[in-house]
């Protein structure tokens, strides 16, 4: 079978290596992919998110699946155009990747189907902002209603910051993705990413992993699209995970399908478990990016036939996926700058070899080769360097030792990826 993979980066370069375990995937093909991606597979220059250029590419190549990795497509509606052709798709429909496409859609929806989350106010003007921030106690956070590339969120630690940034961001700091703003109370507690698969009525629960989402080590700087994460989450058990599924997945599928809108895909739960058990934070409609790597590599069972389900509508026919038991971390490689303005086209040099075989991985997600045919940076985060170990401290160690064989002095990293709950 023939897979189309939509995108370029680290979860790209993840899933495809995942999917080319796969006995049923005999070709490749990632548009626009990345150098990583090159080497499992064809990439074709398409920009991830030219809808009208990916349909024609699909019409070309006629694959038995098409796996749609950014958000910015999915709510655009590929999936649905895709469909509409009889090409097989992982990915929800514009309707339903609302509930990552929309932050005020997603509160209102939880509103509706009962799903806990923290009080909101859906503003338009800073001063509807201003009065609403007057009835909560800080820190304050305020979100951009769309896609803002993992960034558009404001944790301000006081009224007069929280007051100015919601004038800049509704004046245009994050484009129109701000032209609203959800303004919500801060949730005490310990996060976690959880993931489940969906076709529309069958959900399948993954496992969760924790992000490290500011840039700089002890959770400084501004929020990224993610530095690092790690699994297994230890507060995410059997218990938790049962009362996130009962509370917080279940009710959003059949929600979406009592509204005509079934979700298709993977749900990616940010949540916050505090003192009255879990609370929503916000959903993603597509897998996590740095979180895919983790689960990629912890994932033993093959992933396409959950993908094919997923698009078929046939997962009440599969059997739970099976997940190994060693722990993983993956840590950013990202050019310095970043989140805010950085260099591209800095060179950089991998080793020949790749650690410990499957156990390490280094996912390419922001790479190009110039002219001459070198290595060199193209985007913000830059590298996912992952690694799989009995513990989550040999995991750790692992991943940064192989750090230290990477040339790359135009980039940076945390240092203190998973340390808090390993050490």
């Amino acid at each position: 079978m023939k897979v189309l993979l939509i995108g370029g980066g680290g979860r790209e370069h993840a899933l495809g290596w995942k999917i080319m375990q796969s006995p049923l995937v005999d070709e490749l093909v990632s548009a626009p992919g990345n150098p990583g991606l090159a080497k499992l597979g064809r990439c074709v220059p398409v920009d991830g998110e030219d809808v009208p250029a990916l349909m024609a590419l699909a019409e070309k190549e006629r694959p038995g699946l098409v796996v749609i990795g950014p958000e910015v497509p999915l709510a655009a509606g590929l999936a649905d155009q895709l469909r509409a052709q009889n090409i097989a798709v992982f990915g929800p429909s514009a309707k339903a990747a609302q509930l990552e496409g929309s932050k005020a859609f997603t509160k209102e929806f939880c509103a509706r189907h009962a799903i806990p989350t923290a009080a909101y106010k859906v503003v338009k003007t800073p001063e509807e902002a201003e009065a609403f921030l007057q009835t909560l106690t800080a820190p304050y956070v305020l979100k951009a209603d769309g896609l803002a590339a993992g960034k558009g969120v404001v944790i301000a630690d006081t009224m007069a910051e929280a007051v100015l940034a919601a004038r800049d961001m509704l004046s245009g700091q994050f484009g129109t993705a701000s032209q609203t703003l959800v303004i919500e109370e801060f949730m005490h507690g310990v996060e976690a990413s959880f993931f489940a698969l969906s076709d529309g009525k069958t959900v399948m629960p993954l496992i969760a992993v924790q992000d490290h989402k500011r840039a700089f080590d002890r959770d400084q700087g501004p929020n990224t699209g993610g530095m690092g994460a790690f699994s297994p989450v230890t507060h995410m058990d059997a218990v938790m995970t049962k009362r996130v599924m009962d509370e917080i997945i279940m009710p959003t599928v059949s929600g979406m399908q009592a509204e005509g809108h079934p979700f298709c895909g993977i749900l990616f739960a940010g949540l916050m478990i505090g003192p009255t058990g879990p609370r929503l934070i916000e959903y993603n409609v597509r897998f996590g990016d740095p979180e895919c790597q983790v689960l990629m590599m912890r994932l033993q069972s093959d992933l396409v036939p959950l993908l094919l389900a997923c698009a078929t509508g046939d997962l009440d026919a599969l059997a739970p996926p099976v997940w190994t038991d060693a722990a993983c971390a993956t840590v950013i490689m990202a050019a310095k700058g970043y989140p805010g303005a950085y260099e591209k086209n800095l060179p950089l040099t991998l080793p020949a070899e790749t650690g410990q075989g499957r156990n390490i991985q280094i996912f390419q997600a922001g790479t190009a080769l110039d002219e001459a045919g070198h290595l060199v940076s193209a985007g913000g985060r830059v590298l996912a360097v992952t690694a799989l170990a009995p513990t989550l401290k040999e995991a750790v160690g692992a991943a940064y030792q192989e750090i230290d064989r990477i040339d790359f002095a135009g980039g940076f990293y945390r240092r203190d990826i998973g340390i808090k709950v390993s050490s």
